[in-house]
């Protein structure tokens, strides 16, 4: 069995072009753009990739965006001041803090400073706890982005046995919630699982969101598994072993071009519905 591709690419052109008309149509009735806001912490060369890539995004769709560059050694105070401005600017549509951030700020306590109503990347804990209960929220981008995926290439999701590879709190546990939510059957493996291997030749669906290079071996998968390949190293290497795995998958994606752009396309999508959501009624 060779694996078809699920791409990325062309999937999140398809969002692109919807929030492109959508934003277009938000100018028309307002003479405003929607305003992505990213605070970077440092000069993280990736981030700053990252950061670059977000502001093209928003560009080409037709959305402002705003870069705040903090210096290495801020205190976490001193962020916290920064984000209490954005979420009190009413020009903001979306907060976005560029992760990850230097050792000594606490991220989870800036991340639960953003607005729940700017909070576009879905990083909060009280973003997170609405989207595990099936509440209106944001959804984090980058689960969302796969799950929008298979939905776009109709690949069922109900009732199938979902394996995700890793824990992080803006990755593994909420992909976990939403699979929950469409009624996947899931389990979660991390550094402490036992006997990766089986675990992933149960899976229907294999979510790879660990960090470590080439980590899923195609013997381990099971016959016509899904591969969703979250993960991004130096090199263009994912955490699935690309080439064993596409022997034995039924649909895989590559990296880049798989999960990456569909993360961008819906952090568009959040950030015009923040501004949307901000108008008078």
């Amino acid at each position: 069995m060779n694996a078809q591709i699920l791409d990325g690419r062309f999937s999140a052109e398809k969002i692109r072009e919807g929030v492109k008309k959508s934003t277009s149509k938000f100018f028309e009735k307002t003479h405003q753009r929607p305003l992505l806001s990213a605070l970077l912490v440092g000069t993280h060369p990736p981030s700053m990739t990252y950061v670059r890539m977000k502001r093209r995004a928003c560009e080409e769709v037709g959305m402002d965006f705003r870069l705040i560059e903090l210096p290495e050694h801020i205190k976490t105070k001193e962020l916290l001041g920064e984000i209490d401005s954005l979420n009190q600017d009413e020009r903001v549509s979306g907060i976005l803090l560029q992760h990850p951030v230097p050792k000594q700020i606490d991220e989870r306590e800036a991340f639960d400073r953003i607005s729940v109503s700017k909070d576009v990347d879905g990083v909060s804990s009280l973003t997170f706890g609405r989207m595990s209960l099936g509440m209106p929220s944001f959804h984090s981008c980058t689960p969302e982005g796969m799950i929008r995926l298979l939905k776009l290439y109709q690949i069922p999701i109900e009732g199938k046995h979902a394996v995700i590879l890793g824990r992080s709190p803006i990755l593994g546990r909420p992909l976990s919630m939403l699979l929950l939510g469409e009624n996947a059957t899931v389990t979660v493996c991390h550094s402490r699982s036992l006997d990766l291997p089986h675990h992933l030749n149960q899976a229907d669906i294999v979510a790879a969101a660990c960090g470590i290079p080439k980590l899923v071996k195609g013997e381990w998968l099971k016959e016509g598994a899904v591969v969703l390949d979250a993960g991004y190293s130096q090199g263009n290497v994912g955490d699935v072993d690309f080439e064993s795995c596409s022997k034995k998958a039924s649909w895989i994606t590559p990296v880049p071009g798989g999960v990456g752009p569909m993360t961008i396309a819906i952090l568009l999508e959040n950030t015009l519905q923040a501004a949307c959501s901000s108008l008078p009624r």
